[in-house]
C-alpha cells in the first residue's frame, strides 16, 4: 500500500529506503508521532507529511535528499520548529511539480545534527550541528570564555541550522548584528544529495561567491544546512538591566539612540507597551516594575568585563523618563527580560495569533506604532494589538489577537503600511508561507527574478521547501 498526503504517492519503497539508512525509528509515519512537526508554534500553519525523516549525519541527509528527489517527493527541512510564518512545517495544499502533479511532503528533521566540535580559542570560532539549540551552544563556548553573537527568547528550542537559515536577528543585533554577520564557514546539502562544505573560518576570503552568506536567510529553499562554522564574541562577565518608563514609542527610540550613542557597553534595547505587559504578568504571575503604569517601556541591558552600572545609571539620569529601575544582580536581571521575552509565549496562550515582524526605518518607529494601530482598528475594531521588539534596530513585533487565522486584512493592513514606510515585511524570521503575497511589493520584480533564477540553478526540480519565500511557479 503506498502512502499518501494530500494524494501525493510516496512510494513504498522509498520509504523502506530511509529506514535503512537513519534506522526505522528515526522514519516516522505514524499520523500521532508526526503532529507535532507538523504544526507550527503559532498553529496557524498546519501540513501532513507522509513521513519525518531524522538523519544524523550530513551523508545521511543526502540520502534523504537523493531518495526524495528521486520520486519528485517535496522536502521540508526543520529545525526547532520555533518559526512563526509557516516556513518549518508542510504545506497546507499538496505542492505541484513541474508537471502539475502533486507531489507527497517529507519533513526533513535536523534535531539530531549535534555535533559540537572544541571552540577554536584562538581564532575565536567554533563549529557545529544545524541541530544544536542556541541555549546547548551557549552552555558549550561559555565554558571557553566566548559567547555567541546573537540571542534570543526561543534560545532553548531554537537550532543554529534554522537561525541561520532565517537569518535570526533577536536582542543583541545593534552590538554584534544578525545571524549572517556570525557565519563564516558552512555546510550543506544541495537538492540533488552533493554536499558543499566550506568550513576553514577564513576571515578574508574572496575565492568566487560567499555561499554562507547565500543560505544564510535562504529560509530551506537552497540547500539543507547541517553545519555551520560561527564567529564568536567575549563573554561579558558583568551585565547591568534597566527598565525606563516612557511617553511614547518615539521616545523610546530617541533614548535608545542617545544611550547608544553614549555607550559602548549597550548590547540591547527593547521596547514594549503596557498592554503587552499587563499580558505577560498574568501569564507568569510576576509583580510590575512600577506603581503606576505606564504607556511604554524601554529595556536596555550594559554588558562588560567589569560592572557597567554605574555608567548605565549616569546615562539614564541624563534621560527625563517616566521612571526607572536598574537590575545587576541575575535575578533581578532576569525579572526584567522576562517582561519583555515572556511576551511571544504570553500572546499565544491567549489565542492564534496574527504574528507581523516587520522592519522599519528607525526614526520612523514612533510614527510606526501610532498608525499600525489604527491601521489594524480599521481592519478589526476588535482586535487586541500588542507592539514590541527590538527598537535599536527598527525590527518590531506586531500581535494581533481575535482576527480568525484565515483573515488576512489584518496582515494586509499592516505590511502595506510598513511598504509604504520604507521598511522590510520580514526582519527577522523570514518570509515563509505567510508573506509570500507580499515579497514582490518589498523587493519589486528584478530581485525576486534574480532570486527565483539562483532557486533554479540549485533546485532545479523545485523540491526543496516549495511555497516559500515566493510563490511556486505555474
Amino acid at each position: 500500500m503506498s502512502h499518501q498526503t494530500d494524494g501525493a504517492p510516496l512510494l513504498d519503497q522509498t520509504l523502506n529506503a530511509l529506514r535503512g539508512g537513519v534506522g526505522p525509528v528515526h522514519v516516522l509515519t505514524d499520523a500521532d508521532l508526526r503532529a507535532t512537526y507538523e504544526t507550527d508554534w503559532t498553529r496557524r500553519f498546519h501540513g501532513e507529511a507522509a513521513a519525518v525523516v531524522r538523519p544524523s549525519t550530513v551523508d545521511e541527509v543526502a540520502a534523504v535528499l537523493r531518495a526524495c528527489g528521486e520520486v519528485g517527493a517535496a522536502v521540508v527541512p526543520q529545525g526547532g520548529n520555533t518559526g512563526l510564518v509557516g516556513g518549518g512545517v508542510p504545506r497546507a495544499a499538496a505542492p505541484r511539480d513541474e508537471r502539475g502533479s502533486s507531489r507527497s511532503q517529507v519533513i526533513l528533521s535536523t534535531l539530531r545534527l549535534r555535533d559540537l566540535e572544541a571552540v577554536d580559542e584562538v581564532a575565536g570560532e567554533v563549529t557545529v550541528g544545524a541541530g544544536v539549540t542556541l541555549a546547548a551552544l551557549q552552555e558549550h563556548v561559555r565554558r571557553a570564555g566566548w559567547d555567541v553573537g546573537v540571542d534570543m527568547g526561543s534560545r532553548d528550542s531554537a537550532t543554529v541550522g534554522g537561525m541561520v537559515a532565517t537569518n535570526a536577528g533577536g536582542v543583541n543585533v545593534l552590538r554584534y548584528g544578525v545571524m549572517r554577520q556570525q557565519v563564516v564557514g558552512i555546510e550543506a546539502v544541495l537538492a540533488d544529495g552533493s554536499i558543499i562544505r566550506r568550513l576553514p573560518g577564513l576571515v578574508k576570503d574572496n575565492t568566487g561567491y560567499a555561499l554562507p552568506s547565500l543560505l544564510a536567510g535562504s529560509e530551506g529553499t537552497l540547500a539543507v544546512i547541517t553545519r555551520v562554522r560561527l564567529r564568536l564574541v567575549p563573554q561579558l562577565s558583568r551585565r547591568t538591566v534597566a527598565l525606563l518608563a516612557v511617553d511614547d514609542a518615539a521616545q523610546a527610540a530617541a533614548f535608545a539612540a542617545q544611550l547608544r550613542r553614549s555607550l559602548a557597553t549597550l548590547t540591547a534595547a527593547e521596547l514594549f507597551d503596557d498592554d503587552g505587559m499587563r499580558l505577560v504578568l498574568r501569564h507568569t504571575g510576576g509583580e510590575p516594575p512600577f506603581r503606576e503604569a505606564h504607556p511604554r517601556y524601554l529595556l536596555v541591558e550594559c554588558g562588560a568585563a567589569s560592572d557597567p552600572t554605574d555608567e548605565l545609571v549616569n546615562a539614564i539620569a541624563e534621560l527625563p523618563s517616566r521612571d526607572a529601575v536598574a537590575a545587576s544582580d541575575e535575578g533581578a536581571r532576569h525579572r526584567l527580560w522576562k517582561l519583555r521575552e515572556g511576551h511571544t509565549e504570553a500572546v499565544n496562550a491567549a489565542g492564534v495569533p496574527h504574528k507581523l515582524d516587520v522592519a522599519v526605518p528607525i526614526g520612523r518607529i514612533g510614527e510606526f506604532d501610532v498608525i499600525v494601530r489604527e491601521a489594524i482598528r480599521r481592519a478589526d475594531p476588535g482586535a487586541r494589538v500588542f507592539v514590541y521588539g527590538h527598537v535599536g534596530d527598527g525590527n518590531l513585533h506586531v500581535n494581533v489577537l481575535g482576527p480568525d487565522p484565515e483573515d488576512e486584512a489584518v496582515d494586509d493592513a499592516v505590511l502595506e503600511l510598513t511598504i509604504q514606510m520604507g521598511g522590510a515585511v520580514s526582519a527577522e524570521h523570514g518570509i515563509g508561507v505567510a508573506k509570500v503575497r507580499w515579497l514582490i511589493a518589498d523587493r519589486g520584480e528584478p530581485d525576486v527574478a534574480a532570486m527565483r533564477g539562483i532557486k533554479r540553478a540549485l533546485d532545479p526540480a523545485g523540491g526543496l521547501n516549495p511555497g516559500v519565500l515566493f510563490p511556486e511557479e505555474s
